[in-house]
């Protein structure tokens, strides 16, 4: 009997097993993702392309290189919702430098410093006035956009160096990999790196959980802060350099919206918006699984209204499905 016993608990484990792997946020984007590809290989006969794929990524590897900051940043227990306007000051203020006759790589620096200045100052009013970062980067996104407007108007830079262009127009491995996609991955080795095998990515967990128990343990937290406002706002300006370079045009109201796009991928990946939890692998797999959805929709030319109702519903499942299979799982232990 004791046999048989033994024999019966193997299948008996098995569902136990798969609804406890089907808790795990990147197992569930993970699914969806195959979905979405299977989905899109049935409607278009163009989307599994190869080229198409990697050409693809261009329109949301901008976006994509924020969102590994963000989640940096939202784990910290703090957000930045300025960061469409950092992009639209650096990419201005890189079209004006360009105007100004710099050459390419001049132009680059002063994208590149403007913001992180940008982000330099959201870190400061956090971190030395003791203000809220969600209230200092509302308020900051209206400044720094404001200012782009007051230095060109309505109007467009449109006249840049001839090589700057290559930036974000070059591609690698064939023509086939584009540089944006090529950085976004430098970087979120890096991130990965730096969040899940370093001490400080264990101090940036003890923040997000508990700044005070953080403070009281040694860690210097406003430090921590300021660094990742001033690298969110680097990394924005890095953005802006890229899409400014592929575009060939610089606006005041570039990057629109931008700023919920990427806290809605970041909150999509699992990170808490309350702080303290979040992993690099899961914010990778909801930047791919955005984007392929919005890539498929465009290939049968779906509506832009149609793409954000579906992006939404896609971040109420993956919120409430992991619930619903913990509360399944719960059930099936008892």
């Amino acid at each position: 009997m004791q046999a048989n016993n033994n024999v019966y608990a193997i299948p008996d484990a098995l569902p136990l097993q798969f609804l406890d792997r089907l808790r795990s946020r990147e197992a569930l984007l993970l699914a969806l993702l195959l979905v979405v590809v299977v989905v899109n290989s049935m409607l278009s006969p163009y989307f599994l392309d190869l080229y198409n794929l990697a050409d693809s990524t261009q329109n949301f590897s901008e976006k994509a290189i924020i969102v590994l900051s963000m989640a940096l940043v939202i784990i910290g227990k703090e957000i930045d919702i300025s960061v469409a306007s950092i992009i639209a000051l650096s990419g201005v203020l890189m079209g004006a430098a360009a105007a100004s006759g710099l050459d390419t790589w001049m132009v680059v620096a002063v994208g590149l410093a403007s913001g992180t200045l940008a982000g330099a100052v959201n870190g400061l009013l956090v971190t030395r006035l003791a203000l809220p970062s969600i209230i200092v980067t509302i308020g900051t996104m209206s400044l720094y956009r404001g200012i782009a407007f007051i230095i060109l108007g309505d109007q467009a830079y449109t006249d840049f160096p001839a090589n700057f262009a290559a930036i974000g127009q070059t591609y690698f491995f064939g023509e086939l990999v584009p540089t944006q996609l090529l950085i976004f991955v430098l970087l979120a080795a890096l991130a990965w790196l730096f969040l899940h095998l370093t001490i400080y990515g264990r101090r940036l967990y003890a923040i997000g959980n508990n700044p005070m128990a953080a403070r009281y343990s040694g860690i210097k937290v406003d430090n921590y802060r300021l660094a990742l406002l001033t690298l969110n706002g680097f990394v924005s300006a890095l953005a802006a350099v890229l899409l400014v370079s592929r575009i060939a045009t610089a606006r005041p109201n570039m990057a629109g919206g931008w700023e919920l796009e990427v806290i809605t991928i970041v909150i999509l990946g699992g990170v808490s918006i309350f702080g303290g939890s979040g992993r690099i692998p899961g914010v990778i797999l909801a930047v791919l699984l955005i984007g392929m959805v919005q890539f498929g929709m465009q290939l049968i030319n779906v509506p832009g209204i149609i793409m954000s109702i579906v992006t939404g519903v896609l971040l109420i499942a993956s919120l409430v499905l992991p619930i619903v299979f913990g509360k399944l799982y719960a059930g099936s232990k008892r």
